[in-house]
């Protein structure tokens, strides 16, 4: 029997393969999903390193988008929900060069609950910024790399 976590990241995976192929490319994993946060890690590699020998900075987006995003997938298939989901805006902050393997960390899982609770009620679509934060734990422990505001959009399909 899988565990939760490893059918989440199997899910990752398959989603990346066949959904968004850039997701795939920066293989990110899972390294913790509850009710309140997300981890997400992703190996610095070849194929999404600058030429500074540093995470690029798109390769940082991805990470974020998945951190920001999963969550709100994962909650709404618990709940039996399926909604449309998007990011409609990005902030970032790149505050260190990322040189080694990076962790997003999104600690925003009520509001996402708030969020769902209120399209799945209203049947309108909801727009808030979820907070992502960019952590190279194994160079600099805690610090932040980066900062990202992403504007999450959810909005509950219901069928006929």
């Amino acid at each position: 029997m899988l565990s939760p976590l490893t059918k989440a990241n199997l899910y990752l995976s398959l989603f990346g393969i066949f959904k968004v192929p850039l997701i795939w490319t920066c293989r990110p994993k899972l390294k913790s999903l509850d009710d309140d946060k997300v981890v997400v890690a992703m190996p610095l590699k070849r194929k999404n390193k600058n030429h500074l020998n540093s995470m690029y900075f798109g390769a940082l987006a991805v990470g974020a988008d998945v951190a920001g995003g999963f969550m709100a997938m994962s909650k709404a298939k618990q709940r039996g929900v399926p909604i449309s989901l998007a990011f409609k805006g990005v902030q970032a902050e790149f505050l260190k060069r990322p040189e080694a393997d990076v962790e997003f960390v999104c600690h925003d899982g009520k509001l996402i609950d708030e969020m769902l609770d209120t399209t799945m009620a209203s049947g309108e679509r909801v727009n808030q910024a979820v907070k992502i934060t960019a952590l190279c734990p194994s160079l600099h422990g805690d610090e932040p790399m980066a900062e990202f505001s992403l504007v999450l959009s959810v909005k509950a399909k219901f069928r006929d």
